[in-house]
């Protein structure tokens, strides 16, 4: 590899091209788990791992700093999976494949897993890194934070020792994080009847790709296209009119991915064929129309596959298409106390079939515990009064903003000294691990920070070159200037 070894600061750079080769998709983080175990062996640092996987290894301070304050730098080890259609990968035993573009590092059609991987690489290169100045360390990688939050989840108390937790999980340079949502997903399954396809049909595909799907808490409110919201239109509006039979519905993936691409697979007279493409056409140019803005690169096309053997009982068809319809996506509420901040939303995750049933994942996050419970009742109401049956766990919760925090101070005068203006400080929409932390450990002082990235959670994901130099340096600052026991 070394595709990235002259980038700055190389010791960074160098370890998230290492991590990049190790395959860690969320829940089957055994291999990421190794490699840091054999890091810190490697290194003589003490190092252990706890029953459900997390990693706490520790640094001392460096000589002068032992009456520093103890520092928990905190990322996740796991990364969301995702490809475009046209790549072959097997995420469970192939690499990633860096790519240096312009400004930027991203991978060759794939995720590229700098969420949260450059925090893990920042870590590693502290805790190997015997020049810096610093007070006691402790790093903490957690697993499965993607899909479950299952390792902030399964603390343990007394796992850590530090008071003060620097969260390495944000997405945009020059931006303090005090703050985050809550969230909770609804599933709804409805279960079918196999029925044998119809005779004088045949077989037609709409595909809806092209879309830039990204994260769906940081960038729900940019009016990004669903493309589940998308293929279902195209259902709702020409089923009763051509008879359509629908055999098979394959969209999105991730919970927590605005879904990018889908598929509809379907059955209609053959005599009516025709008619039906004419409509589509129509009906696609007006989609393309009110999204072009936020989607230029979008595609939507119709085509002749081969015809399955059987297509799904009319009722649990018009059950799921409007309970489709009918599903929020998006912005549910602005918060009222801080101008352009999303209060809660909810997100149209995926559509499969399995077997003989169809499970349909949403998520909804809120900083407000109250909007959170309502917007999952109302999307929960939707599936019910469709006839699926609609399960959601406990969820979790949000983590308050404390304005006075000791460890905001110092990393807002840290930052106006290095780069001679103020960082903003807020709250993010999307889900940290700080809030769960925090149950266990309520006297934690907690920031979250990081470099920039886009299209989190999509094949685009991306990470400014320039904004992790910068955020390196701004965390090796504040590490020196942690206030005294």
């Amino acid at each position: 590899m070394g595709i990235l070894n002259n980038l700055e600061p190389k010791n960074v750079w160098q370890y998230f091209e290492q991590i990049t080769q190790v395959p860690r998709p969320s829940k089957k983080e055994e291999k990421i788990i190794a490699f840091l175990l054999d890091f810190a062996k490697e290194h003589n640092l003490e190092a252990k791992k706890d029953h459900i996987g997390n990693i706490l290894i520790k640094k001392p301070a460096s000589k002068g700093m032992e009456n520093k304050k103890s520092v928990l730098l905190q990322s996740h080890m796991d990364m969301v999976c995702e490809a475009n259609r046209d790549k072959i990968i097997d995420f469970d035993i192939d690499p990633i494949t860096p790519v240096i573009d312009g400004e930027w590092v991203k991978a060759d059609g794939t995720t590229l897993g700098a969420d949260d991987g450059i925090g893990v690489a920042a870590q590693m290169a502290i805790l190997t890194d015997n020049t810096l100045t610093h007070g006691p360390i402790e790093c903490l990688f957690t697993v499965d934070e993607e899909t479950g939050l299952t390792g902030a989840f399964e603390i343990k108390e007394g796992f850590f020792d530090s008071k003060i937790l620097l969260n390495l999980d944000s997405e945009d340079e020059g931006e303090i994080f005090i703050g985050c949502a809550g969230g909770i997903d609804a599933v709804a399954t409805f279960e079918f009847k196999n029925e044998p396809m119809p005779t004088n049909h045949s077989a037609l595909k709409i595909t809806v790709n092209g879309l830039k799907g990204g994260h769906s808490g940081d960038e729900i409110h940019k009016g990004f296209g669903n493309s589940n919201k998308m293929a279902n239109r195209f259902l709702f509006q020409f089923t009763e009119s051509y008879d359509i039979r629908l055999a098979n519905f394959d969209g999105g993936n991730k919970r927590n991915a605005i879904p990018r691409e889908a598929e509809i697979i379907f059955t209609i007279e053959n005599n009516k064929i025709d008619n039906l493409k004419r409509d589509f056409e129509v009906l696609k140019n007006s989609i393309i129309k009110e999204i072009e803005i936020t989607e230029p690169n979008i595609n939507i096309n119709i085509e002749s596959v081969s015809n399955p053997e059987t297509v799904i009982d009319k009722q649990t068809q018009k059950n799921l298409t409007f309970a489709l319809y009918a599903c929020p996506h998006g912005v549910h509420a602005w918060s009222p106390a801080i101008p352009g901040f999303v209060e809660t939303s909810t997100n149209l995750a995926s559509v499969k079939f399995d077997n003989n049933k169809i499970v349909v994942v949403t998520s909804q996050r809120s900083s407000v515990e109250s909007g959170k419970k309502d917007i999952n009742l109302m999307v929960r109401s939707v599936f019910e009064l469709a006839g699926a049956l609609v399960e959601s766990g406990d969820g979790y919760p949000g983590w308050a903003p404390n304005p006075k925090s000791e460890i905001l101070t110092i990393a807002e005068k840290s930052y106006e000294k290095l780069f001679g203006k103020k960082p903003v400080v807020r709250a993010i929409h999307a889900g940290l691990e700080c809030g769960l932390f925090l149950e266990k450990y309520p006297d934690l002082d907690m920031i979250s920070f990081g470099p920039t990235l886009r299209g989190v959670h999509s094949p685009d994901e991306r990470i400014e070159i320039k904004t992790v130099k910068m955020w390196y340096d701004h965390l090796l600052n504040v590490l020196e200037n942690i206030a005294s026991e």
